[in-house]
């Protein structure tokens, strides 16, 4: 993909990542804009996926820990969740 067509692949997602409610953006902005681009496609496929679910569910997968029925769209959930996680919570878990 060209750097342009990425760029532009790369806006549209973090666009689509405003969700309108803040719990969920200040999960999956950041996300979007640090880690999206570094995904090989069939993640970037899983993430965009994500972004067609409803914004309850969401807030479900996302925040209350509640594991989604597709392993696909769970596989990017515990992607998620790991980037947001404080680098000593990566620690204590021995990761």
């Amino acid at each position: 993909m060209t750097s342009e067509l990425e760029s532009a692949e790369c806006a549209r997602v973090y666009w689509h990542s405003r969700r309108g409610m803040l719990e969920l953006d200040l999960v999956l902005m950041p996300f979007a804009e640090n880690v999206y681009p570094t995904l090989d496609e069939e993640d970037r496929r899983c993430y965009r996926a994500l972004l067609e679910c409803e914004d309850a569910d969401m807030f479900a997968w996302l925040i209350h820990g509640v594991e989604a029925a597709d392993p696909d769209i769970d596989r990017i959930i515990r992607r998620i969740r790991d980037h947001g996680r404080p680098a000593t919570e990566h620690q204590d878990q021995g990761i």
